[in-house]
């Protein structure tokens, strides 16, 4: 099948499950066509099957903002016809849906049927979409979509209660390349970290608000306060000025290694001992799944489509957003107890098999087939 997939290029994790998504598909001999404004972060090597076209903005004095909708839209257009595209599948619905719709609208007059799969991941629905100016834009999107997935129940369920949607949402979750994602003898790397044994703790995310990182902080606190320990930030974002003002004021700057942003996560996962997010909000926790298939515990908030990722007290532990205390408490009752470290490491791993990549992706071919026959 020659499948388009429409997505942000970045770090986060609609334009990561975009690309693995894209990966995984060329390796069963579909043909995929990536189309955005830069190469996908992880798309950074030559694969068979698989083909970037970028969308050019003509940058022009009458706009302050150029229209990247409608660049996208028109590069969609000429990837359709020049690639014969069978189906476009885009991750985010803004403004990717309605740039995609808007091409399928100009196609049909060609004569050309192109259906559309749009993939929602979170923020555009849990934020970005409720804006009022875009809610009539989104709620559009989704009802002229020729099917439409959600990565969580969660994110279904938020869905359906703020937009006016009259079709029905198909859940199909984030996954797993346990290929990539799994637990490496990486020792010197640990024993340069922490060269007395201590317990490394990690984070990882894009540093906004949501994410909560200055709650990581405190946690740590209380954690190394009990025990050596060593926390790893991966990342960066517009709150890293204030999580470093948080590590002078608690006086741990020297146990917190902010490790920028790294391709190579799972070569990090695997020298640590827990995983902690304590995020407001988070659709599915893609962070969280591949800290557990590199058999890392997590620490985490019970927000958004969390609880269907981790099972707390097997793999981790959930709380209410903001309960610094508890998840310290739980930290440590897992940090400080080899055997049940042990057995939430397993468990971790189990749980994270559930997601494989294998399984997922058939799935999305199976809606890609029925919008295919159906157009």
């Amino acid at each position: 099948m020659r499948i388009g997939i429409v997505l942000y290029p970045t770090f986060g994790g609609s334009g990561v499950l975009a690309t693995e998504l894209g990966k995984a598909l060329s390796k069963t001999g579909n043909e995929v066509h990536f189309i955005s404004y830069n190469q996908p972060a992880r798309l950074d090597f030559f694969m068979e099957n698989i083909f970037f076209h970028e969308v050019i903005i003509p940058q022009y004095p009458l706009f302050e903002h150029a229209p990247y909708e409608t660049a996208l839209a028109g590069k969609i257009v000429e990837i359709v016809k020049s690639a014969r595209l069978e189906v476009l599948h885009v991750h985010y619905a803004i403004p990717h849906a309605s740039a995609a719709l808007l091409a399928k609208q100009i196609l049909l007059e060609q004569n050309i049927k192109i259906p559309v799969v749009t993939t929602l991941h979170g923020t555009d629905i849990t934020l970005v979409g409720r804006e009022a100016s875009y809610e009539p834009v989104v709620s559009w999107s989704i009802n002229n979509s020729d099917a439409v997935t959600a990565v969580s129940e969660s994110l279904k369920s938020d869905t359906l209660e703020h937009f006016k949607i009259r079709r029905g949402i198909i859940v199909i979750p984030n996954f797993i390349d346990f290929e990539r994602f799994n637990k490496k003898p990486r020792e010197h790397f640990k024993k340069a970290i922490a060269p007395n044994g201590e317990k490394i703790l990690v984070h990882t995310s894009n540093f906004r608000k949501v994410k909560r990182v200055g709650d990581v902080i405190q946690i740590f606190n209380l954690v190394q306060k009990e025990i050596p320990s060593k926390l790893l930030l991966i990342g960066d974002g517009p709150e890293r000025s204030n999580i470093e003002k948080i590590c002078r004021d608690l006086d741990v700057c020297e146990k917190v290694t902010f490790l920028g942003k790294q391709e190579a996560i799972e070569e990090i996962l695997s020298v640590c001992d827990l995983f902690i997010l304590p995020s407001e909000k988070e659709s599915f926790g893609l962070s969280a799944l591949e800290a557990m298939a590199c058999e890392v515990p997590v620490i985490c908030s019970n927000a958004g489509g969390l609880s269907e990722v981790v099972v707390d007290g097997v793999t981790g532990y959930l709380s209410e957003t903001g309960d610094i205390e508890k998840m310290a408490k739980d930290s440590l009752s897992i940090l400080t107890n080899d055997e049940k470290l042990f057995d939430f490491r397993k468990n971790a791993l189990e749980r994270a098999k559930n997601f494989d990549l294998k399984n997922i992706l058939s799935l999305y071919y199976s809606v890609y087939q029925d919008v295919v026959l159906d157009k």
